[in-house]
């Protein structure tokens, strides 16, 4: 019988968080009676806690329109791999027993878990370990397959979109190239549907080694017939064919995983010394994670949230709300984790680009 529920926001922060933390607590509260735990700064609130407040309905009152989370979150605390200070240094150790006892400290029958691929094998993990998880994908990359889109993409998508419009008058008054490098880790979705969208010139995928003589040809074949600007959006894992990602941290010194950055400057390094054309670099970065959700957004996670209580009611255990067409439906954890979701180098989103004179790097 469920009584009490509880929910944490994993992995990095982005726009719709905060409608799911209040589709949750409204559709726990309103309709079922039960009381609603959240849990601070991620899976760190239940390793070094438990850390939570009460979410009631006046607490999540007036947090719909908000970006990031109420509720904070973090990309380290992996507490099957969690980093414990040793002398000078610190070593991985497996810290899962110690989350598992401050879940049940915290009185709740069930854990909500929102986040990404990495915080979703936590999920199933904990799962398995016999906390009862369910789970709502969440990424602006777009990258978790099970679902057709996760929340957050669709105002990542209209920020990078807004910029490039923006840029375009600024490139256009210097008769200038600018590069916009973009978020997407190894997933090309917000550079491909952002770059049609605004309209951009080039468009480099992870999906699509790029041939840099290829792409320096285009620009220069536009300049001979007149095009005094360029528009070119570079995804963060673009990478030249036989080249390797361009990295800021390597994962040994970034907690297993690389950061990925800096290929936005060496394509505009590259087009300028080349073709002797001014070109400038712009790396949007976080921007693409914060601000206000779009409507869309602010709806899909309304929708995860409240499909989230119907499942623990339902006790589907282990699973994740997904959106499946116009339908909010339940799925596999698993999907999500074990097979990421890419563009197709020849579907109809690159198809479509091509068809608009875009070049995709080949």
């Amino acid at each position: 019988m469920i009584q009490s529920i509880a929910i944490l926001t994993g992995g990095g922060d982005c726009p719709g968080l905060n409608a799911v933390i209040r589709g949750v607590t409204r559709a726990a509260i309103i309709k079922r009676g039960w009381s609603v735990v959240g849990v601070l700064d991620g899976f760190d609130g239940l390793i070094e806690g438990p850390r939570t407040i009460p979410l009631t309905l006046d607490k999540v009152r007036g947090i719909l329109q908000r970006g990031g989370t109420v509720l904070g979150t973090s990309n380290r605390g992996n507490p099957f791999s969690y980093p414990v200070k040793k002398g000078d240094g610190y070593e991985l150790m497996d810290v899962s027993d110690r989350v598992v006892a401050h879940f049940h400290k915290t009185g709740a029958d069930a854990l909500v878990v929102v986040g990404g691929d990495g915080t979703l094998k936590i999920a199933r993990l904990l799962n398995d370990r016999g906390v009862p998880v369910v789970g709502v994908p969440k990424t602006i990359d777009n990258d978790l397959c099970g679902t057709d889109v996760t929340f957050g993409y669709n105002t990542a998508v209209g920020v990078v979109t807004e910029a490039l419009d923006r840029l375009h008058t600024t490139a256009e008054s210097h008769h200038r190239a600018i590069v916009v490098e973009v978020m997407g880790r190894d997933a090309g979705w917000i550079a491909i549907e952002a770059g049609i969208a605004g309209s951009a010139d080039v468009i480099l995928l992870p999906e699509i080694p790029f041939d840099i003589d290829h792409v320096c040809a285009h620009i220069g074949g536009r300049r001979k017939k007149g095009h005094r600007f360029h528009i070119i959006v570079v995804a963060e894992g673009a990478v030249a064919a036989g080249g390797r990602k361009v990295v800021v941290e390597t994962a040994d010194r970034n907690c297993g995983m690389e950061r990925l950055g800096g290929i936005g400057h060496v394509v505009a390094d590259t087009i300028q010394s080349r073709l002797g054309i001014e070109t400038r670099a712009v790396v949007l970065g976080h921007l693409q994670r914060g601000g206000t959700p779009s409507a869309f957004d602010r709806i899909l996670g309304s929708r995860f949230g409240v499909k989230a209580v119907e499942l623990i009611e339902l006790g589907e255990f282990g699973k994740m709300v997904a959106l499946a067409g116009r339908e909010v439906v339940s799925s596999d954890i698993e999907v999500a984790v074990d097979t990421m979701n890419r563009v197709d180098p020849e579907g109809n989103l690159v198809h479509t680009a091509e068809a608009l004179g875009i070049m995709v790097g080949r």
